[in-house]
């Protein structure tokens, strides 16, 4: 494991938007736009965190989960690693890499028990399956920097620590889009942060100015959370099954 994030493959993995915003030319042939993918991404993470709570895993495992599910499409397509498989996956592999390790059936168990659809059933092996393909195209890097130890430290540090309810929730929802994959985590910590004291109508100037960092990126950061809460569409069924229903996976 790295001694610290800026040695670490993490942040040599860190792209562009322009980077993560790309559907695959086997998603794009069958007719997956942009808006498509990405709401396909966001009902997988949801979908992790719900399955973590069946299993009763901590939310750092959640978040490992959903970072594995995001880098794995910037990489691979939906039509090949068949998200409603690849979901369930990360969180096993993340419980793994946390430390906090889930039984492949306990999943399989619970994935029958939330889900009536047959489509989003699979059995012990197909998990083991996807696992060895899914550690193939993170090309086995599985160590993630988290943005909850700098907001812990940061808020410490403000003397803030009263904005840490606040701050963790905001942070929990970045996972809703792929900041992780573009931010370094104590980036994002700042944004939530920034967003935090914006919101309690706490001045906070004087200790941005202070940790001297680039008040442009916090900003930018800022802004697409506050714009993914503006524009966040509804996820219904019908738009999830037709997104999926695109990918032509299994009947």
């Amino acid at each position: 494991m790295a001694a610290n994030f800026w040695a670490s493959s993490h942040y040599k993995q860190l792209m562009e938007q322009e980077e993560v915003d790309v559907v695959h030319s086997p998603d794009k042939e069958k007719g997956l736009t942009l808006d498509e993918f990405k709401l396909i991404k966001m009902h997988m993470a949801n979908y992790i965190a719900k399955l973590a709570q069946s299993v009763k895993v901590r939310q750092r495992v959640v978040a490992t989960a959903v970072t594995y599910m995001r880098r794995v499409y910037t990489r691979k397509s939906m039509s090949e690693y068949d998200p409603r498989l690849v979901a369930p996956t990360c969180l096993y592999l993340a419980s793994k890499a946390e430390e906090s390790t889930v039984q492949a059936r306990l999943l399989v168990f619970y994935i029958k028990k939330q889900y009536n659809d047959e489509k989003y059933r699979y059995e012990i092996k197909d998990i083991l399956e996807m696992e060895m393909k899914i550690l193939e195209a993170l090309n086995y890097y599985l160590v993630v920097y988290h943005p909850y130890r700098p907001l812990s430290q940061l808020l410490q540090d403000a003397g803030m620590t009263e904005m840490t309810q606040l701050s963790w929730g905001l942070v929990n929802d970045t996972y809703k889009m792929d900041l992780i994959l573009i931010y370094s985590p104590y980036m994002i910590a700042l944004a939530c942060i920034y967003i935090a004291t914006v919101l309690k109508e706490k001045d906070t100037t004087a200790w941005f100015e202070e940790l001297r960092v680039d008040m442009n990126v916090v900003k930018n950061i800022s802004m697409e959370i506050l714009d993914f809460y503006d524009s966040q569409k509804i996820l219904n069924e019908e738009r999830i099954s037709a997104a999926i229903n695109k990918l032509a996976l299994k009947p």
